[in-house]
């Protein structure tokens, strides 16, 4: 597997446009479970372009966006230029480079199944102040709700690099549990994409798995999607159907 902290360099213009956002309704389970005020501090590790950062900023709440890719934190930095309270910072996981005791909550959103996973838990024990929080948060696109989405499927795992490789739906509280020796739980939430053939192209293009541009099977790859939009659009849209994953637990 390629270094997971520049796989997403090429990949950045189609990544700000097409990628999902995340339910609104999030920020409640935060407040009610996790004690999220609008003066939280959170640090957003493998915070990308700042899909998830905008939540938390809109809320009021500082910000620290973590991020190794630099092509990735100047598109947050740019996409959240409106936000003075977001600080991008370049760190990992393994090495936030915040201080000790600095912060409410850690998020992860998209990111989790990337980080060195002992070295991330004594790192979030590190900088999370008492009994402070971790949420590990995925846009998990539902696989056989419709013929579509099933097709979509066999699709991505025909022209995949290395899908199967980094599927992250392989996470289960029982797992998260023995990484950090603490109890989680979870909550889902229901989130949807709307493209027309352009816009799908994007988002699959916004895959770090999935052939470039400039690969040779590019051309085949577009034509088959091509086919499978025309196939099952309606009115020339398409929706993509996402089960929202959080998964929480307190230090």
């Amino acid at each position: 597997m390629s270094d997971p902290t520049q796989r997403f360099t090429e990949r950045v213009a189609n990544y700000v446009k097409y990628r999902p956002d995340y339910p609104a309704e999030i920020l409640a389970l935060f407040g009610d479970e996790m004690n999220l005020t609008d003066t939280s501090v959170i640090a957003d590790i493998g915070s990308g372009t700042g899909i998830s950062a905008k939540m938390f900023l809109e809320n009021g709440n500082q910000v620290f966006g973590i991020e190794p890719n630099q092509a990735m934190r100047e598109a947050s930095t740019e996409f959240l230029r409106n936000f003075p309270k977001f600080y991008p910072l370049n760190g990992t996981a393994e090495n936030t480079t915040l201080s000790a005791n600095s912060v409410d909550i850690i998020i992860a959103a998209q990111a989790f199944h990337w980080f060195d996973r002992t070295k991330t838990g004594a790192e979030f024990r590190r900088v999370l102040r008492g009994k402070g929080f971790v949420a590990l948060i995925w846009n998990e696109r539902q696989l056989d709700s419709n013929d579509f989405l099933r097709e979509y499927e066999r699709f991505l795992l025909s022209f995949g690099n290395d899908y199967e490789k980094v599927r992250h739906d392989r996470l289960t509280i029982e797992v998260l549990r023995d990484i950090f020796q603490i109890d989680f739980q979870m909550s889902v939430f229901q989130n949807t994409q709307t493209f027309d053939f352009e816009g799908l192209k994007g988002r699959i293009l916004s895959s770090s798995y999935m052939p470039s541009e400039e690969h040779s099977r590019f051309p085949e790859m577009r034509k088959e999607l091509g086919q499978l939009f025309t196939k099952h659009q309606k009115n020339d849209i398409i929706d993509i159907l996402y089960d929202t994953k959080v998964f929480y637990g307190q230090f």
